[in-house]
């Protein structure tokens, strides 16, 4: 039912009407001539205060107000991959080939395409008894993804109709389901409120890492499937990059990436890159598994906010079909800046620093709709979503709080660091800051994988670069000369460490991905230097004199080594380490002199 009503105040992005009682919260309504989008935020009586999704410029007291009776909700269905959205799900590419490049006001289009036909494949029979979540059919969205139409939320019973193999598109009857009560028509198209999870059977304890070629992250701040993860860090120290650089190559199955609040130039160069890069897991376009949302700063500020849930509620809809999807969320920030606006024009109680009171429900909320599931359905199925959220903390202080609030909720958390950035030390990850709960949950993963040294191997690197910070301390007040040899040896290892794995470069063709098999055996590489130069050293070597070696120059290089051809390189690199410490320690004793100095 519709309810009418009429514009009476209006402050910016809020508007208050007159004239709609019965209607209800979170409602979405059309506003003024324009029929602009809004949503039902706080009722009073027959008053409502709505959020407005797009510019009120020249709206006026006395223009209608019309209730749609429905909560903001994403529509679901076959033809989401590949699609770019605003933050209310409006398809861009749409709206730019009908209107041209610039959105105006009150233009809507649906998220999914009506004229558009998809093969359908039944499962399902005539006369199965279904609940939520069974598959009913199968939709080839993709070369590489199957779409799996499923029983909706609510409906379960006995099919007594379903569609033969055919192409239908996503508002056409593709089965109908026969409950006690009544006869449900399903449709490949589904809607789904963005603010209420989608349901699940059970939630399960992640286990596989999602693995992103970043060696920092892999490595030594590992995220699992299902996990979440926060990316703070000030202007200029790469969170997007990172961010792009986790878009384009984790182990997931599906990919959604909300642009909230960012600037245009670089949603421009996600737009640019996506289509022209090649997944490395399945050698297609790198848009055939991405859905992208993009709300830059300069788009209206409450669809900012609503566009973290529209990209959540596309996630777990995937989810829900049996598949890993990571959501990529840059910047949180961005988000948190957009509910303290809205929230001012309430005139709402504000909190710390001006943000609402409910910031750190809201960002909890969001994260936890992150986890691995067994989804609904018979069939057992498990999917998961991981989160990766940037923070955009004012001048880098992590104490703000957004930043505070969002580590309380997350179990990885990879601090960006200005200085390493100004020293172009990419990416910027301060080893010291980060650190990540899941180590321990993925070392079952790296044992099975002819990697079962690798926790070890990981603590020990870890170890050198937690003593190297120490000892930088005693350098800076009495100078390096008066450390032992075994100290200096670990100053020399530490910045072999930083030069040779963990800077690694998002723009050279070979080093901007680094396979997990790689990763392990450039590790053991480091550890076997170290392990001998240790040895090398108690036997009177200098420090100098092992990082004069020549193959500490081959190790520097490794990042730069092809995935596949890098196992020859590690065979060659391990038989030269040998050698060259086998000449060091022969050389000092052939000589009889100590090589100290």
């Amino acid at each position: 039912m519709t309810i009418t009503g009429t514009v009476a105040r209006i402050s910016g992005a809020v508007v208050s009407a007159r004239g709609l009682a019965g209607a209800r919260m979170y409602d979405v309504v059309r506003v003024g001539n324009e029929r602009l989008v809004g949503e039902i935020v706080v009722l009073d009586r027959d008053v409502a205060t709505i959020q407005v999704y797009e510019d009120t410029e020249g709206i006026a007291p006395g223009e209608p107000v019309t209730t749609t009776g429905m909560p903001l909700a994403v529509e679901l269905g076959p033809g989401l991959l590949g699609t770019i959205y605003d933050g209310i799900q409006r398809p861009l590419e749409v709206i730019r080939d009908e209107i041209g490049d610039f959105i105006l006001r009150g233009v809507h289009a649906p998220g999914l395409r009506r004229d558009r036909g998809w093969d359908f494949t039944p499962i399902a029979r005539r006369g199965d008894r279904v609940e939520p979540g069974d598959l009913l059919g199968t939709v080839v969205e993709t070369e590489v993804h199957e779409h799996r139409v499923m029983v909706p939320p609510g409906i379960r019973g006995r099919i007594e109709e379903i569609a033969s193999e055919g192409r239908y598109t996503v508002e056409e009857v593709v089965a109908t389901v026969r409950d006690d009560a009544r006869l449900h028509r399903v449709r490949m198209l589904q809607y789904w409120p963005v603010r209420q999870p989608r349901p699940v059977r059970m939630r399960l304890e992640p286990t596989d890492p999602l693995i992103s070629g970043q060696r920092v992250v892999d490595t030594f701040f590992p995220l699992v499937k299902g996990g979440t993860a926060a990316l703070p860090g000030p202007f200029g120290a790469g969170k997007t990059v990172v961010q792009h650089q986790l878009a384009k190559y984790v182990n997931a199955d599906i990919i959604v990436y909300v642009g909230c609040g960012e600037r245009g130039n670089e949603m421009a160069d996600v737009l640019r890159q996506f289509p022209a890069l090649v997944d490395p897991t399945t050698g297609k376009s790198l848009m055939d598994r991405t859905v992208l949302i993009g709300n830059t700063s300069n788009m209206p500020v409450a669809a900012r906010e609503a566009s973290v849930y529209t990209g959540i509620t596309i996630a777990e809809y995937y989810r829900d079909m049996g598949y890993d999807v990571a959501l990529m969320a840059d910047s949180t920030s961005r988000w948190a800046e957009a509910m303290r606006e809205i929230s001012g024009r309430l005139e709402e109680m504000p909190g710390e620093q001006g943000y609402p009171a409910y910031l750190a429900s809201r960002l909890a909320d969001f994260y936890e709709r992150a986890g691995r599931m067994t989804v609904l359905g018979s069939a057992g199925r498990t999917g998961s979503v991981t989160v990766i959220g940037s923070v955009s903390p004012p001048g880098g202080d992590f104490s703000e709080p957004v930043t505070q609030n969002t580590l309380r909720v997350v179990k990885v958390l990879w601090a960006l660091d200005a200085d390493l950035a100004h020293e172009r030390h990419f990416p910027a990850i301060n080893w010291l800051t980060s650190y990540s709960s899941y180590a321990g949950t993925v070392r079952g993963w790296w044992a099975e994988r002819a990697a079962p040294m690798w926790e070890e191997y990981r603590a020990e690197m870890m170890g050198v670069l937690q003593a190297e910070s120490e000892l930088l301390e005693t350098v800076q007040l009495v100078g390096e000369d008066v450390l032992p040899e075994e100290d200096r040896l670990v100053l020399v290892q530490a910045r072999l460490i930083r030069d040779g794995f963990l800077i690694q470069s998002a723009f050279h063709p070979v080093d901007t991905y680094c396979t997990a098999e790689k990763q392990y055996l450039m590790l053991e590489l480091l550890v076997r230097f170290y392990r001998q130069a240790r040895e090398a050293v108690a036997a009177g070597v200098s420090a100098a004199a092992v990082g004069g070696l020549a193959v500490k120059t081959r190790l520097e290089r490794m990042p730069f080594v092809p995935n596949e051809t890098f196992p020859d390189e590690y065979a060659s690199i391990k038989e030269e380490i040998a050698e060259a410490f086998a000449g060091l320690t022969a050389g000092r004793s052939a000589y009889g002199v100590t090589m100290r100095g």
